[in-house]
């Protein structure tokens, strides 16, 4: 009589692959059992989105109390005012009255807000490369026309003469170039009548000598208001004919509209 075989429910595993015996009537077959694997795919981490910078608060409007020997221009250059000496006066102008050119120590004088810095800018994604060659045949073609070219001639520089034709002449092309008004003929006159067209030229008896800032030059500026209204580009010392007609014309158009409506002392 066959033995009876032994009848056992295998278990299955996820993990492993097993080997089953099967009886059947004496004879033995070996069967693979393949185990069942489930992987549960564990959800990805949402990275977290950075926070927005906080944009630095604008700086408050400070306060400068004048010294002795300060004025507007030197203020406004060693504070980095946007708009300079004559955006200093326009904030200020109630404490400081109707002439720039004399400010009282002790005055308290509002300094505007600098100008913020700007903001760095980010870098270009790069280019594909057929644009990038593309862009490299146009700039050797580019350099090689620069290289086959004739130089461009520059224009000569304009002269003048040192005299006192000369200094209102190159006085007038500066004034010019910075929107300050005047001829010619008022320059002229008021040159006459202040200091004959001596350049060196100083009064050493007015209340302003007596004061320690006597008139000096040309059109007989004090220091105060020859630093306060000195023309970029043209030299610092009030003797010098172009900066002293320049600057004491950028004054008349502040005070009066133009030098050519001053006929008296100013």
């Amino acid at each position: 009589m066959p033995a009876k075989g032994k009848h056992r429910r295998l278990k299955s595993s996820t993990l492993t692959r097993g080997i089953a015996a099967v009886g059947t009537g004496g004879a033995v077959l070996v069967l693979p059992v393949l185990g069942a694997t489930i992987a549960n795919a564990a959800p990805a981490e949402t990275a977290a989105k950075p926070a927005a910078a906080t944009a630095p608060a604008a700086a408050a409007p400070k306060t400068y109390v004048v010294v002795a020997g300060d004025s507007l221009a030197k203020i406004a250059r060693e504070h980095s005012l946007s708009g300079g000496w004559k955006k200093l006066y326009s904030d200020n102008r109630s404490a400081l009255g109707s002439d720039p050119g004399l400010i009282h120590p002790g005055v308290k004088l509002t300094l505007g807000k600098k100008a913020p810095a700007e903001a760095a800018k980010k870098p270009a994604a790069e280019k594909p490369a057929a644009t990038r060659a593309s862009a490299a045949r146009a700039d050797r073609s580019a350099r090689t026309t620069t290289l086959t070219a004739k130089p461009a001639i520059a224009p000569a520089k304009k002269s003048y003469t040192n005299d006192l034709d000369g200094w209102i002449k190159e006085s007038l092309d500066i004034m010019a170039q910075h929107g300050i008004p005047g001829s010619y003929d008022g320059i002229h006159r008021n040159i006459m009548r202040e200091s004959s067209g001596n350049p060196l030229a100083i009064n050493n008896w007015d209340s302003n000598a007596v004061a320690g800032t006597p008139s000096k030059g040309l059109l007989q500026v004090i220091d105060p208001t020859f630093l306060t209204y000195h023309v970029a580009g043209t030299s610092m010392d009030s003797y010098d004919p172009v900066a002293n007609i320049t600057a004491a014309c950028n004054y008349a158009a502040a005070k009066y509209g133009s030098i050519d409506n001053v006929n008296g002392p100013y």
